[in-house]
């Protein structure tokens, strides 16, 4: 099995949404400072939760980056789920000051001011997180990274709070209401409860051993079809199972042979089944267990069906 790519550079992008996060205070802060909008107040006080989830994305990059011990004998890559589920909860944590804030406002609204340099300031920390979002989403879905990803989706949500914050505040300057602002600032937040529940229903689902996506167990069926189908080939398949933890895919099954195979032709068929699989997806741990495809016994394993074309 070639070795496992690097993954401590991953730690970089953590890094640029720190950055990220530290800028966007200042700025939405400085917003709120100049409006006393509490939208914008709500907005900032997200940010300062995207401080601290980056802080701990990259811990988790940089724990999944370590190589397998022995007290960690299957690796460190699962540590991303954990990171993805404290995004989540500090997700939670915004929405909900967010929802407070937008509550008691309501009931006590103040009239806002500097209006015009208090949006600019917020639309400006809004494209900056934009851009950064879809640099963590593009590498998160280009290293298989659960933690990029993650974090990309937070800084989304806090493009989106932001859109909603500016409209909020766009529309109590045309309309005089200025329950607009906290109304809007209630909504955002119970968007932003949904998107932090969908974190952790994901980082939940992958510390328990998710198979990976349709798409994957099909590119693997067809792997296995290629020998399956061979002219004259001999070999079956069975007790094919498939699972992603963090950055790293896992696929084991039963090679079927006739049992009057040498040991040597079956290594030399498993070998080139594992290569064959290092072709198509990179780093994959593959598991094969070879079996006589007389024997009845050899067909006990389960078999998932979900990677059928």
């Amino acid at each position: 099995m070639p070795p496992a790519p690097a993954r401590e550079n991953l730690t970089r992008f953590a890094w640029l949404s720190i950055a990220a996060a530290v800028a966007t205070i200042a700025l939405k802060f400085g917003a709120y400072l100049l409006t006393g909008s509490v939208g914008l107040l709500s907005d900032a006080a997200e940010s300062v939760v995207n401080l601290v989830a980056a802080f701990v994305a990259l811990i988790a990059l940089h724990v999944a980056a370590q190589p397998a011990d022995v007290d960690h004998q299957f690796g460190h890559s699962k540590a991303e789920y954990f990171s993805a589920a404290v995004e989540g909860v500090m997700i939670f944590v915004a929405a909900i000051f967010i929802l407070w804030s937008s509550v008691q406002r309501f009931f006590a609204p103040e009239p806002l001011e500097n209006v015009g340099m208090g949006l600019g300031i917020s639309v400006a920390a809004s494209a900056l997180n934009g851009v950064v979002a879809f640099v963590l989403m593009r590498a998160g879905r280009k290293h298989n990274s659960i933690t990029l990803t993650a974090d990309g989706k937070h800084l989304l949500t806090d493009v989106w709070t932001s859109v909603g914050v500016v409209v909020g505040v766009l529309l109590v300057v045309l309309t005089g209401w200025l329950r607009l602002d906290p109304i809007i600032a209630f909504l955002v937040g119970c968007n932003i409860i949904w998107t932090g529940w969908h974190l952790v229903r994901e980082s939940v689902d992958g510390l328990m051993d998710h198979a990976p996506s349709p798409e994957c167990q099909a590119d693997i069926q067809a792997i296995l079809d290629e020998f399956a189908h061979r002219e004259g080939s001999p070999v079956l398949f069975h007790g094919v199972r498939a699972r992603v933890a963090g950055h790293v895919q896992h696929v084991a099954f039963h090679v079927l042979v006739p049992g009057t195979w040498t040991v040597t032709q079956g290594h030399d068929l498993l070998e080139e089944i594992e290569g064959r699989f290092h072709e198509k997806f990179g780093h994959i741990v593959v598991d094969t267990h070879l079996e006589p495809i007389e024997d009845p016994r050899s067909y006990d394993a389960p078999q998932w069906e979900s990677a059928s074309p």
